[in-house]
């Protein structure tokens, strides 16, 4: 994927082919975040501060402006009934009536008169941009598209709200030569040197902002958002990482949530370290799926990736004018297909032309993860996921303890656990602000039920956590249905059980039974 090798928890990366604590930067001790309890001190639907007083009118009282979206960067103007505004939101939620910054939304009204309310959608990362994926996304959930307005944003740090750039381009690309899989000192060096690099370009390019783009910051903004869309209860989908964002909402704000879908559920009960031998295990699991689709031996099959990637470590493959295809751009190139069943056929059509010595068709499938397009410019979601989740996990693996790991990565996936495993130590190293928590809190007694739904074959958010998810959300809150299918998310997928399921839980409020499975 991207330089650095925690690979996104967001529908953005299937899409191509076509990851608590105090708000105020301060490390805390555990799962919590805010007041004693970690959750907010109000018991009614207007939004509050951390320390439960009612926020300032000039927040509360705002009107948002919908107007006609306009072109970004990174994506055409949407048109039709679209509508963007800008939401302000405290930069620091513990001090609401100092700075604040604007975050991006979009808006599509609902087409029936019998309208439920708003439905806010995060589709992951961290580092999605819910303003550019929401009306490609609509197609899919045309059938809540009636009753609900479709309402997707930008969180804080990412896009057009704040929207984070750590690198230029250049440097973006001069990176993609430093090994992730150290075997030297001097390669060592070199990988613990260009993370520490990176933290500091983020803290010159973002400021005081670094300090205030955590997932718990992100939550208080939804609940914001809520109030002003006037909606009572927070009706939310939350897909891969979203899903975590979710769960934290949950906790802040049980009394306000809605209808609430998580889909492609990241493990609550996982800590950095966690998360990595779970994408271990997910990646490889998908891997060995996708080998027996083309009659091939799982074991013989990783075996054989595995030494091209060994081969590619020290002999770069040509691929492209002026580029190669190294062994992190290959892994990459690997994981994007296994994300969608529907793209294994170029996964095949990439190893074979690999084997062949053509590296092109694998770098072309790294570049569209990793958001880079034919002019050489990168987009800026892996800036935007690493600088939310070095805030949100306190976590600091040592080099020593990633080299101590790597034999049981290797036993998890021998093609995705040594890049996995030096990526604890190289994702949040030296980074200049402290992490949060250890794991997230989303224990949320008194909240209605929240579905939560896993897919055996996802690679990303391993299906297990669906189920930590429901036990961590509390009794009579967490509802599981599970798909046994391929590829990353389960609605809208081709699951007719899992769809039906899911649109009778959003538009009559009845969910599927606790542990119903979907063949």
């Amino acid at each position: 994927m991207r330089r650095y090798l925690r690979w996104a928890a967001a529908a953005s990366a299937a899409s191509a082919l076509l990851l608590t604590g105090c708000t105020d930067g301060a490390p805390d001790s555990g799962k919590g975040s805010g007041d004693e309890d970690g959750r907010n001190g109000t018991r009614t639907g207007g939004p509050a501060s951390p320390s439960g007083q009612a926020l300032p009118s000039s927040l509360t009282s705002q009107e948002l402006d919908w107007g006609e979206c306009q072109e970004t960067p990174d994506s055409p103007a949407p048109g039709g009934d679209w509508r963007c505004a800008t939401l302000e939101v405290p930069l620091d939620w513990a001090k609401p009536e100092g700075r604040t910054i604007g975050l991006s939304l979009i808006r599509s009204k609902a087409r029936d008169d019998d309208r439920i309310g708003s439905l806010v959608f995060n589709f992951g990362g961290p580092g999605g941009s819910g303003v550019s994926t929401m009306p490609s996304y609509a197609s899919i959930v045309s059938s809540l598209r009636e009753r609900y307005d479709l309402v997707g944003f930008d969180p804080r740090g990412v896009g057009g709200s704040e929207g984070v750039r750590c690198r230029d381009d250049k440097d973006v690309q001069a990176a993609e030569s430093v090994d992730i899989t150290p075997d030297t000192p001097d390669e060592e060096r070199a990988f613990l040197a260009d993370a520490a690099d990176f933290g500091q370009d983020c803290a010159r390019t973002t400021g005081e902002l670094l300090a205030h783009v955590s997932t718990t910051d992100t939550a208080r903004d939804m609940d914001l958002m809520r109030h002003l869309l006037g909606d009572e209860k927070l009706h939310y989908f939350g897909i891969s990482y979203g899903t975590e964002l979710g769960g934290v909402y949950a906790h802040l704000f049980p009394e306000n949530v809605g209808r609430m879908v998580l889909d492609a559920v990241v493990d609550p009960s996982a800590d950095a370290v966690g998360h990595a031998e779970n994408q271990a295990q997910g990646f490889q699991r998908a891997l060995d799926d996708y080998l027996k689709s083309t009659g091939e031996d799982p074991e013989e099959g990783t075996a054989t990736i595995a030494a091209l990637l060994k081969r590619l470590d020290t002999d770069p493959l040509p691929a492209a004018p002026g580029r190669e295809l190294t062994q992190s751009l290959a892994v990459t190139g690997i994981v994007l297909p296994l994300y969608s069943k529907d793209s294994w056929p170029s996964l095949t059509s990439a190893l074979e032309a690999a084997e062949a010595g053509d590296g092109s068709e694998l770098l072309s499938l790294a570049d569209s993860y990793n958001e880079r397009d034919s002019s050489g410019h990168y987009g800026t979601t892996t800036h935007a996921q690493r600088v939310i989740s070095c805030l949100d996990d306190k976590q600091r693996p040592t080099p020593d303890e990633a080299r101590r790991s790597l034999p049981r990565f290797e036993r998890l996936s021998p093609v995705f656990g040594p890049l996995l495993g030096w990526d604890t130590a190289g994702w949040c190293h030296d980074w200049p602000v402290p992490g949060q928590h250890d794991t997230p809190e989303v224990s949320a007694p008194g909240a209605p039920p929240i579905l939560a739904i896993g897919n055996t074959g996802d690679p990303a958010t391993p299906y297990e956590g669906a189920r930590r998810m429901a036990d961590e959300l509390g009794k009579d809150v967490g509802v599981v249905l599970t798909w046994q299918g391929e590829g990353h998310g389960a609605y809208g997928s081709g699951s007719t059980c899992v769809d039906s399921a899911v649109d009778t839980y959003l538009l009559k409020g009845t969910p599927p039974q606790d542990g119903k499975v979907c063949p």
